[in-house]
């Protein structure tokens, strides 16, 4: 690791983490507040997924959806109105809405090829956005003048990589940073999914996951796959993939980083409360 014992972690000139886990447990959060408060350079790697690799992507889709509308078709046509994806840090609306859901066309589904390509187009776009956190670190220390680096992952960083095996995209991730999992209980992991069923969004899921799950959700409502309720399905499968998702975030934390729980993560205030969340997670680890 980066930051052998507590001391080392305190008293580094240059702090870089990496926050992984489940998407609603702080990662962002602690992000922005080391970047407002303590002048962190905050690289969110959803961000970059949604406007460096998949942004042709989106536009062009909102484009296709526009030109199903004869008014907004003739003004496209003629270069009258421009589209463009308005995502950010606390909207990544565009990217979710372009990975969609499986289903019937009439629910607001897409049928699953389309869908299966669009999910293997963000899993490219997650390893290369992933590994661009290293440039990122230049970047923000040679132009910005930015000492240290929080690396907002996605919530799928456990799916884009093999926690078992010498995995090149955690080899390039923990040359420069040190990742730390944000572990929620049982009683996040029941708040997230309460949450989900409310307003379920679409998901990035590993390929060979995602086949079983619908194989199986099609076998277990006798539906064919345009006759699927997109939202029913993302539902069923949110938390397979919560409990798929829990022994691969371990490995990685295990292998290559520390943990800190959801609750300690959500008592930090301010940076300093920052600092000792990471030196005691350190300790932790070297203790056991």
């Amino acid at each position: 690791m980066l930051y052998e014992t507590p001391k080392d972690w305190l008293g580094a000139r240059h702090k870089r983490v990496a926050l992984f886990g489940m998407s609603g447990l702080g990662k962002t959060r602690l992000s922005a507040m080391l970047r407002e408060e303590a002048e962190w350079f905050h690289y969110s790697v959803d961000f970059r997924i949604g406007t460096r690799y998949m942004g042709e992507h989106i536009v062009d889709n909102f484009k296709h959806e526009a030109m199903r509308n004869p008014y907004l078709r003739r003004l496209l046509l003629t270069d009258s109105i421009y589209i463009a994806s308005n995502i950010s840090f606390h909207n990544l609306e565009p990217l979710s809405a372009y990975l969609g859901k499986p289903g019937n066309p009439d629910l607001g589904g897409i049928p699953f090829e389309e869908y299966l390509h669009r999910q293997r187009q963000h899993r490219d776009a997650e390893i290369a956005a992933t590994r661009d956190a290293l440039l990122f670190i230049r970047k923000a220390n040679e132009i910005y003048g930015y000492d240290n680096f929080v690396c907002d992952t996605s919530g799928s960083l456990c799916e884009i990589v093999d926690p078992e095996a010498d995995d090149q995209t955690m080899a390039t991730l923990t040359s420069a940073l040190l990742p730390v999992w944000i572990r929620g209980t049982e009683a996040h992991l029941d708040l997230l999914a309460r949450r989900f069923d409310r307003a379920p969004k679409p998901m990035y899921y590993s390929e060979p996951f995602l086949l079983e799950l619908w194989e199986r959700y099609l076998a277990e409502q006798g539906e064919k796959p345009d006759e699927v309720d997109p939202d029913e399905f993302i539902r069923h499968g949110y938390r397979a993939l919560l409990d798929h998702r829990l022994p691969r975030y371990q490995a990685i934390a295990d292998r290559w980083g520390v943990t800190v729980d959801a609750m300690e993560a959500g008592s930090v205030r301010d940076p300093e409360d920052f600092d000792e969340l990471i030196a005691a997670a350190i300790a932790r680890r070297n203790e056991g």
